[in-house]
């Protein structure tokens, strides 16, 4: 297939699904452009900082969702089943559970004072809910921060001429910010004047690669990270964390634009199959294809983010449409594109290209990053030439800090919702002790063996985007709005991710891994557990009649 029809399919169903679908969700929410948000009725010049304008807090939240996700979800789950299985869900999943997961997270925390997800769990069902809920996600933040940071390390060793641009645009951000919130400069001569440093950074990294000659490397870039993720964790968002992520969205508008001009000039054929088989090493076609595309399609994560920085800086509702589904959106067309440039730019077989450029080889290596980094370099390479390959590390490298920083604040967040106001410990009520208490955990996990559960993470990350749409459905219930829309995603989702757990259960037992088995089968438990806790709120607010009205 011409991967341009792709592209222009998909184009039309996500603009569809943002037009129609996400305005109708807007109706259900009632939407009042007139209420004042958490951002000024809790401002606290910290974390309740309104964003100056919509667009520098789109910024912070896509950069803080996209991540790594929606690039590597696509490349791992193209070689496993093949190319249309994976466009589907990410299309389906994108506009049905995405979008809606992602828009509902916002708006229930902006109801509710700008409070997590978690927190909201109490008011809606009930405190050991919430205790319950709070620690696992308290618990898989921490596996977010430790792999992040050493995902970025490695990085940063392997492509030596990042470290200029990624530390540098800490500086640039910090400036920009200045700008705009203490100088009261105009928005776009600060945006300019930041994009020119950046690219003037890259250049210079380019030309200045930095090797740490130490023993360790890996160990001292993990210790670098965890500091700067510390300091940026504590100081108000719009020092750094939004000038930050507002800037570096801008890479990944480079590497979108370049990414689909390339795609549009060249217009290559698919070389990956478009269906390989319905069960793999890895597990069968479902559920497991919707547990490795998580960012893209749909992502426990990105409820943290909604419900934990971005509803404390929305400035007006009128604008949760375009950040919380936009954002969704926006991160389905970067999965598409990733999907592109491993299912197009690559080859399938050897006898087709070079070897160095073809697909099922690169796989083998583990380097994920740098497959999609090939392809990406193929399908822009009548533009960028030699440099495309390198463009595409450096959006990922980019977007994977972002996610690191933004998952340590937020962490701050539960920490502090779970062990300083629901356990009633004051001192985890100070930002400063919280965020070293979580730095160091994630620190110590970093160091340690924290590939012993990654292989749960999937899952992991989906059962939360499960249970927040089982939240998000027991709240509407609550206040009496129609809640089918938010029903059948929970469903679909609980379904998927218990079939998942099932199966990687299965799969650990026979493998004698007793550590894995037993960590499956308690995110089983959990999610049962909390199944048993909405049916007994149903039960109490007649849902049925609530249902049909």
């Amino acid at each position: 297939m011409n991967s341009l029809i792709i592209v222009i399919v998909s184009w039309i169903i996500f603009y569809a699904g943002y037009r129609l679908y996400a305005r109708r969700l807007e109706n259900i929410w009632q939407i009042d452009p007139s209420q004042p948000t958490p951002a000024f009725t809790k401002s606290d010049g910290v974390d309740y900082v309104p964003a100056k304008h919509w667009t520098i807090l789109f910024g912070h939240h896509f950069a803080s969702i996209a991540g790594a996700g929606p690039i590597l979800g696509p490349v791992i789950a193209v070689m496993i089943w093949g190319w249309l299985p994976a466009l589907i869900w990410i299309i389906v999943g994108c506009i049905l559970l995405g979008g809606v997961h992602d828009f509902a997270a916002l708006m229930i925390s902006l109801r509710n004072e700008g409070k997590s997800i978690a927190d909201v769990t109490h008011k809606v069902l009930n405190f050991r809910s919430k205790l319950i809920f709070a620690t696992f996600i308290f618990l898989s933040l921490l596996l977010v921060m430790s792999v992040f940071a050493v995902v970025t390390a490695k990085t940063l060793i392997g492509e030596p001429k990042l470290v200029i641009p990624t530390f540098g645009l800490i500086l640039v951000a910090i400036l920009v910010g200045l700008m705009m919130y203490k100088w009261k400069w105009n928005q776009i001569i600060a945006t300019v004047i930041g994009i020119i440093l950046l690219v003037g950074l890259l250049i210079l990294g380019h030309h200045n690669p930095i090797v740490l000659n130490v023993t360790n490397p890996l160990v001292l870039w993990v210790l670098i990270l965890f500091t700067y993720a510390f300091i940026a964790s504590v100081l108000p968002v719009n020092v750094i964390l939004q000038p930050r992520d507002y800037l570096s969205t801008f890479i990944l508008f480079f590497g979108l634009f370049f990414g689909y001009l390339g795609l549009f000039i060249t217009h290559p054929k698919l070389h990956a199959p478009a269906f390989i088989a319905w069960k793999a090493n890895q597990g069968y076609l479902w559920p497991m294809l919707c547990v490795i595309i998580a960012c893209g399609a749909i992502s426990g994560f990105h409820s943290l983010i909604a419900g934990g920085t971005t509803s404390k800086q929305l400035a007006n509702e009128r604008d949760a449409r375009k950040i919380g589904y936009g954002g969704m959106v926006l991160e389905g067309i970067l999965a598409v594109l990733a999907l592109l440039c491993v299912a197009g730019g690559l080859y399938w077989r050897s006898k087709q290209g070079q070897p160095d450029l073809v697909y099922p080889q690169l796989m083998k290596t583990g380097d994920w990053i740098g497959t999609f980094s090939a392809g990406f370099g193929q399908l822009t390479k009548p533009i960028l030439g030699a440099f495309g390959t390198s463009i595409a590390a450096i959006m990922l490298n980019a977007f994977v800090l972002t996610t690191l920083d933004s998952a340590t604040r937020i962490n701050r967040y539960i920490t502090e919702e779970l062990f300083g106001e629901g356990l009633n410990l004051k001192i985890f009520s100070n930002r400063y002790f919280s965020t070293l208490i979580i730095v160091g955990l994630a620190l110590w996990l970093a160091l340690g063996n924290w590939r012993a559960i990654w292989p749960v993470f999937g899952a992991s990350n989906q059962l939360v985007a499960a249970l927040v749409l089982v939240v998000v459905f027991s709240y509407m219930i609550s206040i009496k709005k129609p809640a089918r829309h938010i029903l059948y995603p929970a469903v679909f989702m609980l379904t998927t991710t218990l079939a998942a757990l099932i199966w990687q259960g299965i799969k650990f037992f026979r493998q004698h891994n007793v550590f894995l088995f037993t960590v499956t089968a308690l995110l089983f438990i959990l999610a049962l557990f909390m199944i048993r806790e909405v049916i007994r709120f149903l039960a109490i607010h007649h849902a049925k009649r609530d249902i049909v009205n």
